[in-house]
């Protein structure tokens, strides 16, 4: 089994900076497009995100909950399967803990749940911490400028 891990803000949806509200949540240009091309290729497809925001108390778990119901829903509409979405509700500022991007515990969570071969799997991200949980997990990181069309790296993936 093989897998591409996606973190969410910049990559999925447009990058505000601590995206909680369902009118600020707008999916990328391409992203449904090249999320079928990489299902279509057998690849499990995982979100990774840290969301600090909830242990800043900018916003809500419950918010988090409501803009992934809506993405998942975007989602199946254009057949596309969401194996997990796991994501951190810690910020070392607030709360100590390993999930938390850069360490690797969802990542490597991802990979034992779905028998997955991390050699065969991809981590996307806009920041280096997603690239550095990545490789603590064995899984070959791909480094993306925010908000830019996933078409741009299709290359990059087998």
């Amino acid at each position: 089994m093989k897998a591409v891990f996606l973190d969410r803000d910049g990559v999925i949806n447009v990058e505000r900076g601590y995206t909680h509200r369902l009118e600020d949540f707008v999916i990328l240009p391409d992203l449904i497009e090249v999320l079928q091309l990489l299902q279509s290729k057998g690849y499990l497809l995982i979100v990774v995100s840290n969301q600090s925001g909830i242990a800043k108390e900018l916003y809500k778990q419950s918010d988090v909950e409501i803009l992934h119901k809506f993405m998942m829903g975007e989602f199946v509409k254009n057949n596309i399967k969401i194996s997990e979405i796991y994501y951190c509700v810690h910020h070392p500022d607030v709360s100590k803990c390993i999930c938390r991007k850069p360490d690797s515990l969802f990542v490597e969570k991802g990979l034992a749940r779905f028998g997955i071969d991390p050699q065969k799997s991809y981590f996307i991200g806009d920041k280096e911490r997603d690239t550095e949980a990545a490789e603590k997990a064995g899984v070959k990181g791909i480094l993306i400028e925010a908000n830019i069309s996933l078409k741009t790296i299709l290359n990059q993936i087998n």
